[in-house]
């Protein structure tokens, strides 16, 4: 006798799996949104003022509290200008590999927290800096050990700033909807305020720090910047339940190869006038599109030549063995 199959089971428990799976939509619908901008632009004035007020009387620094000479000072911080500059594309390629953008800047704050202690620290106990010189003439240079923590908390610094830089404005782009609806609506943009919150924490920073580091003392003159950064930290955090984080979506180099070598070996493939039928990656676009989706367009009709799918099944088997040879072109 063949069992009975009790379908009003089967109903009931496909109609929880249906509740449970609405009210996770919905909790992220709430995520994101104007309600995290607060947090944000928190997080990047205080993270600018401290950046700006760290670095605009650094020279001053480096050759009347440590005695360099002027041309060691200055290549100092150049090269603290070329290694901050070079170290957001590190960053930017682990926030979208596998760590995610609130991660990055969370790390990346921490670690430029701890470079500003660091240098901070120097200011304050003698044996991390040399004897004060006024006459500038015979003075006793920073010793090698002395030299050596400056360097390691300006590595810190670029290091910090690596995280920061690449990720703030996209993890804010993150929270809001971007389609041209929703944009077209809006009685507000979001980087006519961000750029005004940059301008307002650089006049504040190149008023207010520099004239306690000219005027004060060095210990609050890089304290300031330090404690500045530590609520920008504190800022950014404490909005994390707000937050709308979109998962990292993997190495985008590994997806520009993908497309090259795509292109190459379907260089003579014909364009499809149903756009249906060109590689679509459902799964791949969910976590590299704020949408969901990347959306078809007719932008580029010659590149689109190259995403014809050959077999649409052995595509379907590849996805399903993790053997994924085609990268989506919409």
């Amino acid at each position: 006798m063949e069992p009975k199959v009790d379908f009003r089971d089967r109903n009931k428990a496909e109609g929880e799996t249906k509740d449970i799976e609405k009210i996770e939509n919905e909790k992220k619908k709430k995520l994101g949104g104007i309600k995290t901008l607060p947090f944000i632009l928190a997080t990047e004035v205080c993270d600018r003022f401290a950046t700006v007020g760290f670095h605009a009387n650094m020279i001053t620094y480096l050759t009347k509290q440590l005695n360099m000479p002027l041309v060691k000072a200055s290549n100092t911080i150049t090269n603290l200008d070329g290694t901050a500059s070079l170290t957001p594309l590190i960053g930017a390629l682990i926030a979208d590999s596998f760590a995610g953008r609130f991660w990055t800047i969370a790390v990346g704050s921490l670690i430029y927290e701890l470079g500003l202690i660091t240098i901070t620290t120097t200011a304050l106990i003698k044996s991390l800096h040399p004897p004060p010189c006024p006459t500038l003439v015979n003075c006793q240079e920073a010793s090698t050990f002395q030299v050596g923590i400056l360097y390691l908390s300006l590595l810190l610094i670029s290091l910090g700033l690596g995280g920061i830089r690449p990720c703030v404005v996209t993890f804010a782009a993150d929270q809001l909807e971007m389609d041209k609806s929703s944009i077209a609506s809006r009685t507000w943009n979001f980087f006519n305020w961000y750029y005004f919150s940059m301008g307002i924490a650089r006049l504040a920073a190149l008023s207010i720090v520099v004239y306690v580091q000219d005027n004060v003392g060095w210990g609050w003159g890089l304290g300031i910047p330090t404690i500045a950064l530590a609520l920008s930290f504190v800022a950014f955090v404490s909005g994390s339940p707000l937050y709308r984080k979109m998962q990292a979506g993997g190495s985008p180099i590994v997806r520009l190869s993908q497309v090259i070598v795509s292109a190459v070996r379907k260089r003579k493939a014909q364009v499809p006038e149903d756009s249906s039928l060109l590689y679509q990656n459902e799964q791949l676009d969910a976590v590299i599109s704020v949408h969901g989706k990347l959306l078809h367009t007719n932008q580029f009709n010659k590149r689109l030549e190259e995403a014809k799918e050959e077999d649409t099944q052995v595509a379907k088997e590849d996805i399903k063995n993790g053997e994924v040879q085609l990268a989506a072109i919409s």
